[in-house]
């Protein structure tokens, strides 16, 4: 399997920002590029996982509206108390 390597991109920054870049990654020890790139790369996957919610939300709208099957917030609510006292329980049934 080839390895995919990195290609240049090019940022345009005010000097402001660029001089807080600078003084942050002095002080962790890393390059301005590093703590650049750790940036996207945290952004990117945060945004990935939010997509990926909203995606989730809608699927399981699309699901309730088609069938009708739910748990009640009291329901899900108990189940939520328990799993955070430490029981390991199955989640409630739906119903429709």
């Amino acid at each position: 399997m080839a390895t995919v390597q990195p290609r240049p991109t090019s940022l345009k920054l005010d000097e402001g920002m660029r001089g807080r870049i600078k003084r942050l990654a002095e002080s962790r020890r890393r390059t301005p590029h590093w703590l650049m790139t750790e940036a996207i790369r945290e952004y990117v996957e945060r945004e990935e996982r939010r997509e990926q919610l909203h995606e989730d939300a809608l699927r399981a709208w699309q699901s309730y509206e088609a069938t009708g099957q739910h748990v009640t917030m009291e329901e899900a609510d108990a189940w939520l108390a328990q799993l955070e006292s430490g029981k390991d329980v199955e989640p409630p049934e739906c119903h429709g």
